[in-house]
């Protein structure tokens, strides 16, 4: 911890305000504020682009402690609005540390605060629901227009800033497969298992054409996760919407599992404070077992919005049930909410990606 810290303020769209100390970035930062639970993994957190436009808060108390690489990114950088933390280690102790948590805020320029309670957050956001909240350095001494500046705050349409602007192509050892990896702002192990798996991976911008798909012949369709709403994508949807028809075996996780329902025709719902954590357990209907999963989203699908025509529900939270997850009967595809490739864990739910490996043998796509 540093001695000789800089106060920093978090200011909440409700006018709560709690002080604390400045880490990483200085300056002023708004964003949607949002906690994960996840005890383990704070640097597949700060790089998962799913967390655009929002403050991330670590609910366990302690970040940092065995440090940062340059090896565990899940993307180019951090495109995180801020970062708060109960405590962070500025001493990390680790034989693949690089460097501490500090300075890879600084290196981003994310604003970080810690030293507040982040227990007192967590409860308000979970009692209230997500709120908008900025990070700043400066003195809490005109909160009107602050405050006005705070809930005027929307995430937007984020997908663009995270998504490959130009095909890029990934070589597999032993090349089986070759798929088309549809960016909405895909996590690098979802890369990893497939290449592990022996697919050629190209990874397509978010806007890819269905006229480029169809021209590519992939064997199978990835179609990633991403940040913000769903419904705001309407360009992928109705790209989705063309390729149904090409039965080309299809995979999605978490946004885009979002975006095919939407294609479908189902509909999706703002949840009051979403699943963000390692520690979520679904159940898989058909199998009938819970498994412990990832999760990182603020929407989710309206599980009785799924036309039968189209597909039905195959995973559910088995907490409150909400819908994780869709087999599709119009097309070879199935999609989950949750992260089966999930780094740092757990890694319960990686028989996904084997199955996707069958759909595609099952349509005669080894090469």
């Amino acid at each position: 911890m540093l001695t000789d810290y800089k106060k920093a303020y978090l200011i909440l769209a409700d006018g709560t305000v709690f002080e604390g100390k400045s880490f990483g970035a200085e300056g002023s930062v708004t964003g949607e504020i949002v906690f994960t639970t996840a005890m383990v993994g704070y640097q597949e957190t700060l790089t998962d682009p799913s967390y655009c436009g929002q403050i991330v808060t670590q609910t366990f108390p302690l970040i940092g402690n065995y440090g940062l690489n340059d090896e565990d990114y899940e993307s180019r950088g951090s495109v995180v609005s801020g970062y708060i933390v109960r405590e962070y280690c500025s001493e990390p102790s680790n034989f693949r540390c690089r460097y501490d948590i500090d300075s890879f805020l600084k290196k981003y320029g994310i604003i970080g605060l810690y030293d507040i309670d982040t227990r007192r957050l967590t409860r308000i956001i979970r009692e209230s629901g997500v709120m908008n909240g900025m990070i700043t350095n400066e003195p809490v001494t005109d909160i009107g227009r602050q405050l006005e500046e705070i809930r005027a705050y929307t995430v937007g349409s984020v997908v663009p800033k995270v998504s490959v602007s130009a095909p890029e192509t990934y070589k597999a050892d032993n090349k089986h497969f070759r798929v088309a990896l549809i960016d909405y702002g895909y996590k690098y192990n979802i890369r990893r298992e497939l290449l592990k798996r022996g697919c050629e991976v190209t990874v397509f911008p978010y806007n890819v054409s269905p006229e480029e798909i169809k021209k590519f012949a992939p064997d199978g369709i990835m179609l990633s996760n991403g940040p913000g709403d769903p419904a705001d994508n309407t360009v992928s949807i109705d790209t989705l919407k063309k390729l149904i028809p090409e039965q080309i075996p299809t995979f999605g996780i978490c946004l885009g599992h979002q975006l095919l329902a939407l294609a479908n025709g189902a509909k999706t719902v703002k949840m009051k404070y979403g699943h963000r954590g390692g520690n979520q357990p679904v159940t898989d209907l058909e199998l009938d077992r819970t498994f412990i999963t990832s999760q990182n989203h603020g929407y989710a699908v309206v599980a009785d919005s799924i036309p039968e025509s189209a597909g039905k529900l195959s995973h559910i939270n088995a907490n409150d049930k909400t819908c994780e997850g869709v087999r599709y009967t119009n097309a070879p595809a199935f999609t989950v909410q949750f992260h089966p490739e999930a780094c740092g864990g757990p890694h319960d739910t990686a028989y996904l990606f084997d199955e996707f490996i069958q759909l595609m043998e099952k349509k005669g796509g080894d090469r």
